[in-house]
């Protein structure tokens, strides 16, 4: 089963079309987007095995993305913010391509969409990075 499962084809998948749809929606309503994280910060401390390999840039996301609902870094471009707030939100979703519930196996597509996500942005995970340093 996992074999077959990669983050191009999560983000075919009709939960990440919807998780994408609402995307702009949270960009646009902080109180929205920070509800949006709290609930993703407590899914992944409580996941991290299998996060591990994406653990360090999505902890840098789920920063970027509470400097851009407070309106302190705003420099990175729409699509890339669309497609890591639609990723939270897909990985926050408890029923997606495959549900959280089936044991061993509910956490692959959450794994591979935030994967090819943060592979897929990763020179603005970079660019935030570096500016959280000056």
């Amino acid at each position: 089963m996992s074999a077959k499962i990669s983050g191009d084809n999560v983000e075919k998948s009709s939960s990440f079309k919807s998780a994408k749809s609402k995307a702009s929606e949270y960009a646009n309503d902080p109180d929205k987007l920070n509800d949006l994280l709290d609930k993703a910060q407590k899914k992944a401390n409580s996941k991290k095995g299998p996060l591990s390999e994406v653990w360090d840039s999505l902890m840098a996301c789920f920063r970027l993305l509470r400097a851009y609902a407070t309106g302190k870094y705003r420099d990175i471009p729409w699509q890339s913010l669309i497609l890591i707030i639609a990723s939270v939100i897909y990985f926050v979703m408890p029923i997606d391509l495959i549900p959280d519930f089936i044991l061993g196996f509910g956490y692959i597509d959450d794994a591979a969409l935030l994967g090819w996500t943060l592979k897929s942005v990763k020179s603005d995970i970079d660019n935030f990075i570096e500016w959280e340093t000056i």
